[in-house]
């Protein structure tokens, strides 16, 4: 089994800011999708060109649409076929028009 790769100081900074910038990039999406200033499809579209909301976790964008929480966004990803782990940029084209039509 291979260990953790071995980091200088520096290093591990970077890799923490970056963390932190992608954390707050995502906040920032899910605060617009509950408050309905992003549309699912509107995030899609961004996804495709920004390598940070293409690895968000789609259960975690339903999850931020208003009037869905936990068990409905579950749901909703069975009835489509989508697994729980699943990320934005792991739709396939039939998971993504179905989403959009949805939820816009």
């Amino acid at each position: 089994m291979a260990g953790l790769p071995q980091l200088t100081d520096e290093q591990r900074r970077q890799a923490l800011v970056k963390a932190g910038e992608a954390r707050r990039a995502r906040a920032e999406v899910k605060e617009l999708l509950k408050m309905g200033s992003l549309t699912v499809a509107e995030l899609l579209e961004r996804a495709d060109g920004d390598e940070i909301l293409a690895r968000m976790k789609v259960l975690a964008v339903l999850e931020s649409l208003p009037k869905l929480g936990k068990v409905k966004a579950r749901r909703t990803m069975e009835e489509i076929g989508i697994s729980e782990s699943r990320r934005l940029r792991g739709l396939g084209a039939q998971q993504r028009s179905t989403l959009v039509s949805r939820f816009g």
